[in-house]
């Protein structure tokens, strides 16, 4: 049995796992790569298997990341079935479109790649199958077995049985006491762990010290009267952002707050759809009849008329927008014109991959392309890492250390190679274990 790493190793994007049995060939995610100009020219290439010799595809979650590339697979000559979680299923679709919608509009502004098309998401849709978290899924000789990541909506790791061992996929892990989702369940008896270190090298604020510290950042920015712009994941981190300041919206200072993005407004009725996927607290409220996505001070924007007004709304303001790395979405608009405001604040909440426009203002510098147009950076840059959906080196350990087995084997993918490198490193220094960083098309013997 092998496995070939085809994304997510030495850096975050790109996920692309190929699991080669006695018998069967699976695919375990395939995603986008993002970041840089270099990076993203990646999703373009051939992939470096053959789509139509696949069993099946296993998927952990719908970040773009993930499965991005899945239509691409689809158009290839890929026809067989795409397992997933049930609200991932439903999620994914909105992924694509989405894509698509900004593939089409990079295409007309700037002559850049569609990797696919409707066509194809379609016919990807209609491969896919949903499944109940530990459900089973015989695969001929080989099992996949869905578990709760606690990273997103639907997010699962999982559990492959093959040729008399256990291999389990970490896809992405979540944040210990989330809003929202429950929290990360357990490993089995694990021979192989193929998992995420994107911050396998730092630890996080609580959830609770990061929410505080919004709501003081969130007054600071009122003070000075400017724009307080929010680049937000539309999977996960808005919804998880928008019910934090629900619980706290009588200490909300008395401004506007805009949900600008598409696609975490599509999102939400899927939220809605699965209950069942929440922790006890969102049950709680849930049942009681309550909504923790909406409050008197949210203000939501679906179409481009609505998402301009909100360039008339007086200041101050604040801004929920996507994309979360802010290398897209209407997040661009905004920063285009509030960046080179000493008044206004930008507070980054989620992980910014190297290359990207939210990396270059999270590492200080000072000018900046938008549009191809250069913008001073004046106003006041902010990050907090505990409102992460990814699991930080503290969790990471004590998540294989719960195991109940410890894996004899760990490769430390989805992560920078510094962030790599100190997982693994804990990680042997704990445990005892092989660990290692593979590269980009490396195969390894398992």
């Amino acid at each position: 049995m092998k496995i070939s790493f085809y994304g997510a190793a030495e850096e975050v994007t790109g996920s692309c796992f190929l699991l080669e049995t006695k018998s069967r060939k699976i695919l375990v995610d395939c995603g986008m790569f993002q970041g840089s100009d270099f990076n993203e020219a990646k999703n373009s290439d051939d992939f470096l298997f053959d789509p139509k010799s696949l069993d099946a595809v296993l998927v952990t979650h719908a970040h773009l990341d993930h499965i991005g590339r899945i239509p691409k697979l689809v158009q290839e000559g890929y026809n067989g079935p795409i397992y997933m979680t049930k609200a991932t299923v439903e999620l994914a679709l909105l992924i694509w479109e989405d894509a698509y919608k900004i593939m089409e509009y990079n295409n007309k502004k700037f002559q850049a790649p569609i990797l696919y098309s409707e066509e194809d998401i379609n016919k990807a849709h209609k491969l896919c199958k949903g499944v109940n978290y530990y459900e089973k899924v015989d695969i001929g000789d080989v099992k996949a077995l869905w578990k709760d990541a606690g990273h997103i909506f639907g997010a699962s790791f999982i559990e492959v049985e093959a040729d008399g061992k256990m291999i389990v996929f970490s896809g992405d892990i979540g944040n210990n006491n989330v809003p929202i989702l429950r929290e990360t369940d357990q490993i089995g008896k694990a021979d192989v762990l193929l998992c995420e270190s994107t911050y396998g090298g730092r630890d996080h604020e609580t959830h609770k010290e990061s929410v505080e510290l919004v709501m003081k950042l969130i007054k600071e920015g009122y003070d000075r009267g400017g724009v307080i712009m929010i680049p937000a994941f539309s999977l996960e981190r808005t919804q998880e952002f928008l019910y934090d300041l629900s619980q706290r919206e009588d200490e909300l200072p008395n401004l506007p707050i805009f949900l600008d993005s598409p696609l975490a407004i599509k999102a939400l009725p899927v939220y809605r759809k699965y209950s069942e996927y929440y922790d006890r607290e969102a049950k709680v409220i849930s049942e009681a009849g309550g909504d923790f996505f909406l409050f008197d001070k949210l203000e939501i924007t679906s179409t481009p008329d609505q998402s301009k007004k909100i360039n008339d709304a007086p200041m101050p303001k604040m801004i929920i927008a996507g994309s979360g790395m802010m290398n897209g979405g209407r997040i661009l608009h905004h920063a285009f014109r509030y960046l080179s405001d000493p008044n206004s604040t930008l507070i980054i909440i989620g992980y910014q991959a190297e290359g990207t426009l939210g990396r270059k203002l999270y590492e200080g510098e000072k000018k900046v392309k938008i549009f191809n147009k250069e913008v001073e950076v004046k106003c006041a840059i902010k990050a907090i890492g505990g409102l992460s959906a990814h699991g930080d080196r503290s969790k990471m350990l004590s998540w294989v250390r719960g195991a109940q087995k410890i894996p004899e084997k760990v490769f430390c993918v989805h992560g920078e190679k510094s962030s790599a490198v100190s997982l693994a490193h804990a990680m042997q220094d704990e445990f005892g274990i092989d660990t290692i960083i593979p590269k980009f098309a490396e195969t390894v013997e398992i």
